[in-house]
């Protein structure tokens, strides 16, 4: 088989290949370029299951970043097990043709307990005393402690929240070269996040983001520079196109007030109680799954929701042309328009918001939240706090960093609705000739084509 690596570059789109990404657009030049139709929703999980699957998700069943486990009655986001993607993957399928193939899996989503030969993926520890230890999970176990040994510990804190760079994704570049010398897998699958998280914050249109492209250009022209001197063959891609925005919209605040949502006080803050609630909403960047327990108020609910200024489209029977009629997914499936967002915000009061509210915790958050990139600005001296809190942290106190405002006007770019222009689509680049035979190809068409990059 042929050595390919493909570099994931999270919100590369056509219109961001300019004079500030230097090398990626002269190399794009010398190669193909194909726009890729995005799936929807057109978010992280969902397209890269597709990508590794060639499925869409009413077959491998990842309807976004998150979802209501209804035998749980929990709202669950960024599980990791890749046991959930419910379709044969790109490794066991060269695999099936090649038993000499090898698999590196260096930070795509659900990246642990797969059929990966390797495996690297940000796994952070949670002491009892409440502290956040960066950390990583590896595949075999005993790269973990060589790995950090020569690499130093992953720098969690860059990768994401308010103090993001391009340490995290420099990182990620690194360990890849020291997974390539030392174990030479066939494939390798590198995901460089860094010019996401600058896009939500700032926009597409902000000149701030000139940094953050050449910052990523030039980890991409090392990579590729490396790779490609070890007779490899690069495919640079995205899984979508940050898109602009000015609006959010509160859906559950919206069915909260309609007296459809339920939430319960603990210590005088409120928690969802999706279980308890006749609707309510995953919100998820641009999309957002409404699941509505007591489907005596569906019509209700659908109602309420394609009055709400803000939503685009609502899906009901409609899901199954975009292939979302999965258990997964909510009973009504929510489109943003272009230059609005979903926040996952119920409360009423933030005197009542809970206490996770203020802080970056991806997982008991019941949605998305991409305030999570900001530090409060009504905070005076915010390094002084943060750095109180640190020190906390250092004397083994327990602590809560609560330094993440609840003002989601602060969000200037999103994603995940697929109505978009091809000039902010993402992109399938690669050197292979006649590899594309399009100027777009579909979603699921990358599996295929990585196939075929391996094999011909």
């Amino acid at each position: 088989m042929q050595k390919t690596v493909v570099l994931n570059v999270v919100g590369l789109t056509p219109s961001l290949l300019s004079e500030h990404t230097p090398f990626l657009s002269n190399w794009a030049k010398k190669g193909q370029l194909a726009n890729i139709k995005p799936v929807l929703p057109a978010v992280t999980c969902t397209a890269q299951a597709t990508y590794l699957t060639g499925k869409l998700p009413d077959e491998h069943g990842i309807v976004g970043n998150g979802w209501y486990f209804r035998d749980e009655c929990e709202v669950k986001f960024w599980k990791q097990s890749n046991k959930l993607v419910r379709s044969p993957k790109i490794w066991d399928m060269a695999r099936s043709l090649d038993s000499s193939f090898t698999c590196a899996n260096l930070f795509w989503w659900y990246n642990m307990y797969s059929s990966v030969d390797y495996a690297v993926t940000p796994r952070p520890l949670y002491p009892a005393d409440g502290r956040k230890i960066p950390d990583i999970y590896t595949q075999p176990a005993e790269m973990r402690s060589h790995l950090t040994k020569d690499l130093g510990q992953f720098p969690l804190f860059n990768f994401w929240g308010p103090n993001t760079n391009i340490a995290s994704s420099q990182w990620i570049a690194d360990s890849a070269k020291w997974t390539e010398e030392r174990y030479n897998p066939t494939l390798t699958l590198v995901y460089l996040p860094h010019l996401d998280y600058g896009l939500q914050r700032l926009g597409t249109k902000n000149s701030l983001i000139h940094k953050d492209l050449q910052e990523i250009d030039a980890i991409c022209g090392d990579l590729i520079a490396y790779y490609e001197a070890r007779n490899a063959q690069v495919v640079v891609l995205s899984e979508y196109g940050i898109t602009d925005v000015s609006r959010p919209v509160h859906l559950n605040r919206v069915l909260r007030e309609n007296g459809l949502l339920t939430v319960r006080e603990e210590l005088g803050r409120e928690l969802l109680d999706p279980g308890a609630s006749k609707a309510f909403a995953v919100a998820d960047h641009q999309v957002a799954h409404i699941y509505v327990n007591d489907r005596t108020y569906l019509p209700k609910v659908r109602d309420i929701l394609e009055s709400t200024p803000g939503v685009a489209q609502v899906l009901e029977d409609e899901k199954a042309a975009y292939h979302l009629n999965h258990s997964r997914s909510g009973d009504l499936v929510a489109i943003a328009q272009p230059d609005s967002w979903f926040t996952y915000y119920y409360w009423l009061d933030d005197a009542c918001a809970p206490d996770f509210a203020s802080t970056v915790d991806i997982h008991r958050k019941p949605g998305y939240d991409p305030v999570e990139l900001f530090i409060d600005p009504q905070i005076k001296v915010p390094q002084l706090k943060v750095g109180l809190k640190l020190l906390q942290k250092k004397l083994g106190f327990r602590y809560l960093m609560d330094v993440i405002p609840t003002d989601a006007n602060l969000v200037r770019g999103s994603h995940g609705a697929i109505n978009v222009s091809s000039q902010d689509q993402p992109i399938f680049i690669t050197q292979k000739p006649n590899s594309l035979n399009a100027d777009t190809i579909a979603a699921t068409d990358v599996c295929k084509l990585l196939i075929q990059h391996l094999v011909e």
